[in-house]
């Protein structure tokens, strides 16, 4: 499952599904969490059951996934009913704090659906994130959030006045990427909140896969196009990796090679074959 782009849409707004489709976003999560008003979770687990219903099992389309309510939110149960009848391809767990909540909630919903936990929302969370190894094979990637955490430690911001994140967020990000990797799944950005500054998305979208990150979240469509291109390998960045194991496979006895008068060793190999798979 490629997800480069994952874009949000409010479960309790159809007709932001139905345009959804043709955007471009690798997956779209259909959300019933933040983006629904307590008053309106009936509606939009009705609304996005019948859009799973409708649109059935994945075929040229982008992957539905729908984030559900937290396991301790009294909620969880009646938004399993709604969506596993029609089941979406695959499940964003908020508020996860490790494998036992990943756990949890396949025990639940009785499903074999992979589970993409936002990994960051509590502090007992952070503690949680170097077990998501054991059940790499259920997830669909990992993700993180910093809009959560700074209110449940009672942090005024999670940002620098320039937009930069401030010390223990950064932290935070860091340790859900090697968490990522650790289990052998995606990892996934999260959220550019600030609509308006395309530049700065195409910034941070940029910043993302330079740090090893190979998907993004998104908020409005706009964001689709740029989260995309910056995940999406340059023909030059596939021509260099093309020459690396190139040169490996007429070298194959040698430790280090000289390429372009760079040196390459093993993990640039190593490197490259992941970027040519993906």
């Amino acid at each position: 499952m490629r997800l480069r782009c994952l874009l949000f849409v409010p479960g309790d707004r159809p007709e932001r599904m139905e345009k959804a489709l043709g955007l471009g976003a690798d997956a779209l999560i259909l959300d019933l969490e933040d983006a629904v008003a307590l008053s309106a979770k009936d509606a939009a687990r009705a609304a996005t059951a019948a859009f799973l219903r409708r649109i059935g099992p994945a075929r040229d389309r982008p992957a539905l996934f729908v984030r559900i309510n937290p396991l301790e939110s009294g909620l969880l149960a009646a938004d399993l009913e709604a969506v596993l009848g029609s089941p979406p391809d695959g499940l964003v767990l908020p508020k996860s704090e490790g494998a036992h909540s990943v756990a949890r909630l396949i025990a639940r919903a009785g499903t074999t659906l992979p589970i993409l936990p936002i990994a960051t929302e509590t502090p007992a969370a952070i503690f949680g994130l170097g077990t998501y190894r054991r059940i790499g094979a259920r997830l669909a990637g990992l993700t993180w959030g910093a809009e959560d955490l700074p209110a449940a430690i009672g942090a005024s911001a999670s940002r620098e006045p320039d937009g930069r994140y401030t010390a223990p967020y950064e932290m935070a990000r860091a340790l859900t990427l090697f968490a990522a990797h650790a289990a052998g799944v995606p990892a996934i950005e999260t959220v550019f909140p600030d609509l308006r500054n395309l530049d700065g998305l195409s910034a941070y979208a940029a910043r993302a896969r330079r740090d090893g990150f190979s998907g993004m979240m998104a908020l409005h469509p706009t964001q689709v196009g740029i989260i995309n291109a910056a995940f999406t390998p340059s023909e030059a960045d596939l021509e260099r990796a093309r020459a690396i194991v190139a040169a490996f496979e007429a070298a194959p006895d040698a430790g280090v090679l000289q390429l372009g008068g760079r040196m390459i060793d093993a993990p640039h190999l190593k490197q490259a074959r992941r970027l040519l798979e993906s």
